[in-house]
This record gives structure tokens, sequence and C-alpha cells, in this order.
């Protein structure tokens, strides 16, 4: 919401307020109101597919995207339309989530920024992941979705959506002596690309990219310098 309500304000300062008309501040505010509800729908767009996911509504859920939206989980590769999205989350399980079973991925700390236009949006969330079956296992996960959107006749979807897996454990071992590797892509349902970034989870570390700028020192953080690892190549 602040990303937002700076887009407008950056208009109003443009021109001081006392030399603005009077319809050129109704112009702003009315424009400041269009990106606040954007970013109100963005937000309640990606609660909703939360919810979905979580009980393996994989029809409803995909239904969110656009018809060429992108999926990517980890390091399973990239799921590109509808179809293929449906498909790579039947990875996760049968369509309606199973008895005995728990696929939570809550989703926090949104910073959601609205293009000018009020046509596009991009968003960082911090996601939490609680998986299990009964009397079998049980997984905690931690990880960062960078996700895309935009307003399709009126209408917010899912343009991209990316989610950073950081670390996931043995719910009975915990972080000190578990860290569950990341699995690949699936041979029995190949993703349409491959991982668009190659990382390891904990305990290697990487931070995804931010999509928006920092909001006091106006700095770029789409190039973090990361640590070394010889694995994925990186120096």
């Amino acid at each position: 919401m602040r990303r937002a309500v700076f887009a407008v304000l950056a208009l109003a300062i443009a021109v001081p307020a006392h030399a603005q008309s009077v319809e050129q501040r109704i112009a702003a505010y009315k424009h400041r109101v269009e990106l606040l509800e954007d970013q109100d729908a963005v937000e309640d767009l990606q609660a909703t597919y939360g919810y979905y996911f979580d009980k393996g509504l994989w029809d409803q859920a995909a239904a969110l995207f656009t018809p060429n939206g992108s999926f990517e989980y980890g390091q399973r590769g990239v799921y590109v339309g509808q179809a293929h999205i449906q498909r790579a989350m039947l990875l996760f399980g049968p369509q309606g989530l199973a008895a005995g079973h728990l696929n939570n991925h809550m989703l926090l700390q949104p910073v959601i920024t609205v293009a000018d236009d009020g046509l596009s949006a991009k968003a960082r969330w911090q996601g939490m992941v609680m998986l299990a079956q009964a009397g079998q296992n049980g997984v905690w996960g931690v990880g960062v979705y960078e996700n895309e959107y935009v307003k399709q006749k009126g209408v917010w979807k899912i343009a991209k959506l990316h989610f950073y897996v950081t670390a996931e454990t043995d719910y009975d071992a915990g972080w000190t002596k578990s860290a569950i590797p990341m699995e690949g892509p699936s041979a029995l349902f190949p993703p349409d690309k491959p991982p668009s970034e190659v990382y390891r989870a904990f305990p290697g570390v990487y931070i995804p990219p931010f999509d928006y700028k920092h909001p006091v020192t106006g700095k770029s953080l789409a190039d973090i310098p990361q640590p070394p690892d010889d694995v994925v190549g990186r120096k």
C-alpha cells in the first residue's frame, strides 16, 4: 500500500499543491484511490491463491493465472499456461486435499508495487510452509515469493508466480539436524522451461533479488552480492 501511495504523492509533489487547480487535485486524489484499490485487489488475489493451494484446489488456483502465466516452485522448473500450471500442481497431490494431509503455504509480509498506469504490479511475500501426512512425516519450510500481476478487462490475475524455497526441514529433527534438499524437475510432468535461477536452499544461502527499490535510499536491490557457491558455479 505504501508503494502505491508514494507513486501518487510523487505526482502531487511534481506540481506544488498551491499551484494546482481544483481539477488537478481531484484528479490526483482519484488516481491515488485507484492505485490503493488496485493494491488491495492484488493482495486479495494472492491471498485467494493461498487458500486454494493449501486445500489442493488446483483447478481453482490455476484459473487465477493469465492464459500465458507462469508457475515456478523451487527448482522444479517453469510451467507456462493454465493447463500446465494445473498439471504442475498435481505433483503436490490429487485435486482436493487428501485425508490426513497438511499442505499449508502461508503468505506474509507483502510489499506490493502497483504500476502508475494501474495495469500491472509486482509483489514480494514471505512464505511459511507446513506439510504433513498423519502418522508418517512432517516438514517445516520457508521461502520468498517474487510475483507479477496484470489487470485484464478490469480483473487482476497472476502473470508470474515464483516461490524461492529458502529452507525445508524434518518436523521432528528440526533446523539444526535436518536440511531437506529441493526437488528437481519432474519426469512425470516435465516443466516447459528449466529453473530460471539455479540456487541451493539451506544450508546454502541465496537471497532472491528484490523487485522494489529501497524506500529511503532509492537504491536498487536487484543485484545483491551472494555468498560463493561452487556447486551452482557462483563465485
